[in-house]
């Protein structure tokens, strides 16, 4: 039987954790996908590991020509783009984040950038493909997934008080809102994902913390325990394909209770 991503060209930014795991199962759906991240090892090993459904183009995200370059590869490569999903993105801690009297200039910048500033120019460069392509049999141009968090309105105080990230979230969300309002009479969806705590490589230190692993017993019930990349890739394949045609403006949680719990 055809796969939900059946024959689609899948544009995903990053190439470990959410990312990578979004990758290989929009490969097992019959998608044909591109990855774009800084880390050209990453992208290398992830697009070997797919093989030849898969391209790809180290790239720095937060400059528009490094952007612009991966776009033409991806189109070069495949011809089109029905789908992007944009998952890259740092935690700042390491730059200065924290909570907000604490918070360095540099920490804030390079969170906003990274995450957020990253996002628009990958959106714009895409959208700009997207509004030149012919409905698909679907009547659809295309299909946008944005990486939120559960933290851009859902704080914990006590482990998880970065503001500067939590910022960049927020700005995610009405970017995403605002962004499926204006598409859809051009038959473009805009979603955006939120998940809680996820075991992937920019959640190494919490995952080292016996306290942190203590409270996902019961902030994250439904698993326990941190969630696995898989859990978030799995709803991700339901939103940026045809299965989802109807669904736009909408943030999904992925969180295994964080937001009704502890």
């Amino acid at each position: 039987m055809p796969g939900q991503l059946q024959d689609k060209v899948v544009f995903i930014t990053g190439s470990t954790g959410i990312a990578a795991a979004t990758a290989r199962r929009a490969v097992q759906e019959g998608a044909r996908v591109f990855v774009a991240s800084r880390t050209e090892a990453n992208c290398r090993a992830l697009a070997e590991e797919l093989g030849e459904a898969a391209a790809w183009r180290a790239a720095d995200l937060q400059d528009a020509a490094a952007v612009d370059a991966a776009a033409n590869a991806c189109l070069d490569a495949w011809g089109r783009v029905d789908s992007l999903f944009n998952v890259a993105g740092i935690s700042g801690r390491r730059f200065g984040d924290g909570p907000l009297h604490e918070c360095s200039e540099e920490g804030w910048d390079a969170t906003l950038d990274a995450n957020a500033k990253s996002m628009f120019l990958v959106c714009r460069r895409i959208l700009q493909q997207m509004l030149a392509q012919p409905l698909s049999p679907a009547g659809l141009r295309g299909s946008i997934l944005n990486m939120a968090s559960v933290l851009g309105f859902s704080p914990r105080a006590d482990f998880f008080s970065t503001h500067a990230y939590a910022a960049s979230k927020g700005a995610i969300l009405g970017m995403s809102r605002s962004m499926a309002a204006y598409y859809a009479p051009h038959k473009i969806r805009v979603n955006a994902i939120a998940p809680a705590l996820v075991r992937t490589p920019m959640s190494a230190r919490a995952q080292d913390d016996a306290k942190i692993l203590a409270l996902m017993r019961t902030k994250q019930p439904l698993a326990e325990d941190m969630l696995e990349a898989d859990d978030v890739a799995d709803t991700a394949i339901f939103l940026l394909s045809d299965a989802a045609r109807r669904v736009t403006g909408d943030v999904v949680t992925v969180d295994g209770g964080w937001c009704v719990s502890g």
